[in-house]
Parts: structure tokens; sequence; C-alpha cells
């Protein structure tokens, strides 16, 4: 069994020289653990998993293969970054899975957030699977396990779970991120020339914009959703927010209200915003985002999203709400 208790005596990765010796490090463990053979990484663009296909390549290459399932709960442009990022800018064997109508068709009519939990989690694990049995030669299987993720659930990642694996597609595990924290993978990651945005970009659920679009997800609030927080971003960024607030992002519920549109009476949806700051998750705090920004952000997405007449702002900290609101 693998040691997964932290050294006592690992300094913490806080500088570019630490994170370099790092690098280092992992190269040469890379090498001696995979020699010729092949390994795969589920890529889904997060830091973690980003970060461990950075250092892979640097270690193995093309003996890489990567697997980016788009399930289409992703936010605006980020199946689109992984591809530009790693294969274009780091020729990574980079296998792009577009499952957007195999999951959206699955999740159809569910609304109970715990079903569509499970069915993106299963269904992730056998696209996941299906393109690992087209492979030969693969006998390891690299995951972005942190070190919290080992303290809080053990070794394998929750949010995209491979643990659920056929038996006969057995690997052995690769975890060169599994002592660190947060804050040092980002820390290594910016050595390795990830790109800023993508290494330090704010905690995103595993099952993505799906517990955004509460309720029944259909393919328009989906879009809803996901036009509304590019635009939430893209704001906050201009505006000196980005890095400044832990997690800011949109909802979009599944029900409407009257408005008025052209003229005309509409039956649409509201979008709500929620922007909160916490050191550990466990409770959490409403950024005092100033009015001004509220009311231009609530005109763009009025004008920019179709099928939304009303922008709210979640004012509820944590407890007695939770962070996301599935």
């Amino acid at each position: 069994m693998q040691n997964n208790v932290r050294p006592a005596s690992m300094e913490r990765i806080t500088t570019p020289a630490l994170a370099q010796a790092f690098i280092e490090e992992q190269l040469a463990a890379l090498r001696a653990q995979i020699g010729s053979d092949k390994v795969l990484l589920a890529l889904s663009g997060g830091v973690d998993s980003s970060v461990v296909a950075a250092l892979l390549i640097r270690a193995v290459g093309r003996q890489l293969v990567c697997v980016h399932v788009n399930h289409g709960l992703l936010r605006k442009g980020e199946p689109e970054q992984v591809v530009r990022v790693f294969r274009d800018e780091m020729d990574a064997n980079l296998i792009y899975v577009d499952a957007v109508d195999r999951f959206l068709d699955k999740l159809a009519g569910v609304a109970d957030p715990e079903k569509k939990r499970k069915i993106i989690g299963k269904e992730f694990i056998d696209v996941f699977a299906e393109e690992a049995g087209k492979l030969d030669g693969v006998k390891f299987l690299a995951q972005g396990t942190i070190y919290p993720d080992i303290l809080e659930s053990g070794p394998v990642k929750s949010h995209h779970n491979v643990g659920g694996l056929p038996a006969e597609l057995n690997f052995e595990l690769v975890e060169p991120l599994k002592f660190l924290f947060k804050d040092e993978v980002r820390v290594v990651g910016h050595e390795l020339g990830l790109p800023d945005n993508m290494v330090y970009r704010q905690p995103f659920p595993g099952p993505g914009l799906g517990v955004r679009c509460v309720g029944a997800i259909t393919r328009d609030r989906l879009e809803a959703v996901r036009e509304s927080d590019a635009i939430l971003r893209e704001e906050f960024a201009k505006n000196g927010l980005e890095g400044k607030v832990w997690q800011y992002f949109t909802i979009v519920p599944d029900f409407r209200s009257t408005g008025v549109r052209n003229g005309a009476r509409s039956y649409e949806w509201p979008v709500v915003i929620r922007a909160v700051n916490t050191r550990d998750a466990m409770t959490a705090t409403v950024e005092d985002v100033p009015f001004a920004l509220l009311q231009h952000i609530t005109d763009r997405i009025t004008h920019e999203v179709k099928g939304v007449n009303r922008v709210l702002f979640d004012l509820t900290p944590k407890p007695v709400a939770t962070i996301e609101w599935e």
C-alpha cells in the first residue's frame, strides 16, 4: 500500500525555486515509475488535472494519453482552452470526446440534485472506460489527487472519479501531487508554464453547470447559465474582482417570472448571482459588490442572454445557505 501521509520534513512550496525543485524531483520519479509504458489521464481542464498533465508531458511526452470529455456542463470556452493549451501548444497526445448529447439526453427530465450527480458521475466513468478500452499498452492511470482529497475522502478524486472503472482496466495509479495543498499546486502549475486563467481559476464543482441549472436541465436554460456566467466572469475581471473574490457564478432556477420586452409581456427566467469569500468552504461571507457594477452586469445579462428578464443577487452567507444551490 502506498504511503498517503505527507512527510513531516516536506517544505511548503511557496516560491518558484521550491516549485522548480519539486518539478525536477517529480520528473525523475515519474520516469522511473512509468518507464516506456503509457499512462492515461482524465483531463478535465481543472487546476489539478492540468498540472498533472503538464508534469507528465515533460516527463514522458506522448506516452501520456489525455482524455478530455466534454459533457456539455463546462463553462464557456473551457473545452476549446483545453484543446488549445494541451494539444496545440504542448503537443499532448489528447483525445477529445464530444459527449454533450449523450450526457444531456441522460439528464433530461431529472430534477433531483443527487440523481443528477450520480448520472453525471456514472456517465463520465462509462465514457472514460470506453476510451480507455480502445487503447493498447496503457499500464498507468494518472490522477490529480491532492493532499486534502486524501485527508477528506481517500486517494480517489470524487468529482471525476475513475475508481469505478471495469476490473479489466485495472491500472497502477500515478499521483504526483498527492502531498500538495491547492495553493502549492498553483505555484507548481505557474512554473510549468500553464496560463494563469487555468492555474488560478476559481473552484468549480465536478458536475459543472449541472448544479447551477437548478432542477431538470434543459439545453436552453443551461445555455443561459453558461452565457450569464461568462458575462459575470468578464465583468469581475475588468473591475478588479478576479482573484479577490473566492467564488462567483450564476444560477438559473427552473421557474419563470413576468417581465416586459420590446413593449410586450415576457415570461422568462431569472439569473441569480452568487459571490462569496471563504477560507475553508465550511463558512462563507457574501462579497460586497459595488451596486453600479451589479447594475451594469444586470443590463448586460438581460440584453445579451436569451430567455432572461431578471437578475437577482444572493445575499445569504453560509450558514444558513450553502455555497452552491444544489
